[in-house]
């Protein structure tokens, strides 16, 4: 396994356990100047927290605490007498409590972790589950999210051709025309990709990335145990279905270079260390995105070979390990109406224990 250096991880603070009290009225976002490229914004921001972690936003109602619905309940009920707000919100009062709960969830979360970690990932279809008032719950975390500084990674795993993909591109990462202005739907500042369509449906989003300042992650090696059905095929050449799908992301993504590294990255899990190693030598320049730590079942010393030997190239994700810390016994003493408490300290674990995998390797 490969050793990984420490200086680019040096400057940053240690992690503190106090967090600033949440905000009713959000600082507006500083955006960065044209031409900062996304990937480069991620970078300097692991750098400065010593943190290559994102926090996957992945709501279920079973971890929801059992106050947030009763509250979102109590709140939906006064839609029920206005047609109007009852038809935005697709008409079932049930749904609509629901979004309104995942919504005042993943706002906590975000408040109690955004001080520690570079990003966050919310994943489109835990909101999506909820209808209407599920996405525009997800909408308004990503925009909260990046008032409060932190960079969004859209799971949204989207994948087609022509103006179909063209127009998830858009969606997600660009801007639509709409008579005599441009105007932005969901803005995440990444997006991920499914290849299996080809180039033609990778390229749209690339443009867009190119034209906004964005990126992507696209599907390469996944964590999950079925993905070797089609992934880990063995092709005539000799290579994998994985190694031929990584080749092509490091061919996609030098279209997008921003100095050492693609706005065009690469999802691999962490379940898959000796799978990583291959592909972090068929992909030097590509930021690799890393979902499978703790819940899944990967562990620090597994992540080393995802890493270069600029200690970069790589963020890792925990979703149900932080934000659901609050039913785990280890943090079971905050209880759920600490959750986010939970989760913070779910983080800081995190953090300090790849740290602490990354220092002694």
């Amino acid at each position: 396994m490969k050793g990984l250096p420490m200086q680019s991880f040096q400057t940053a603070p240690s992690v503190q356990m106090h967090r600033a009290p949440h905000s009713a009225k959000p600082h507006s976002r500083i955006l960065p100047q044209r031409g900062i490229n996304m990937i480069s914004r991620l970078t300097e921001q692991i750098r400065i927290k010593r943190a290559p972690v994102v926090v996957g936003l992945d709501p279920n109602l079973s971890f929801v605490p059992e106050v947030l619905l009763k509250d979102a309940e109590e709140k939906v009920r006064s839609y029920a007498d206005n047609p109007l707000a009852m038809e935005l919100l697709g008409g079932d009062l049930h749904l609509a409590a629901a979004g309104e709960a995942v919504w005042n969830f993943g706002r906590e979360i975000i408040d109690s972790v955004a001080d520690l970690v570079p990003a966050v990932k919310p994943q489109s279809a835990m909101y999506e589950q909820f209808g209407i008032p599920g996405i525009i719950a997800y909408q308004k975390l990503v925009r909260y999210a990046q008032q409060k500084g932190l960079i969004v990674i859209g799971d949204v795993k989207r994948g087609d051709i022509g103006s179909t993909s063209e127009a998830y591109a858009r969606a997600h990462l660009g801007r639509l025309k709409i008579g005599e202005g441009m105007h932005k739907a969901f803005d995440e500042d990444f997006a991920t990709v499914n290849p299996y369509l080809g180039s033609e449906g990778i390229e749209p989003f690339v443009k867009v990335c190119n034209e906004e300042d964005k990126g992507i992650f696209v599907l390469v090696k996944t964590s999950n145990p079925s993905s070797g059905e089609f992934q880990d095929v063995l092709l005539e050449s000799g290579e994998h279905v994985y190694e031929t799908v990584g080749k092509k992301v490091a061919q996609w993504g030098e279209a997008s270079m921003d100095g050492d590294y693609s706005n065009v990255g690469a999802v691999v899990g962490a379940t898959y260390p000796q799978q990583a190693e291959t592909l972090r030598e068929l992909m030097p320049h590509t930021f690799i995105l890393a979902p499978g730590y703790g819940a899944q079942g990967a562990s620090a010393k597994d992540l080393s070979v995802f890493f270069n030997k600029d200690g970069l190239g790589a963020i890792v994700n925990s979703s149900r390990g932080i934000i659901a810390a609050h039913t785990k016994e280890r943090y079971s003493s905050y209880g759920a109406a600490d959750f986010g408490g939970a989760a913070r300290a779910a983080a800081i674990d995190m953090i300090e224990d790849l740290r602490s995998a990354i220092t002694n390797l």
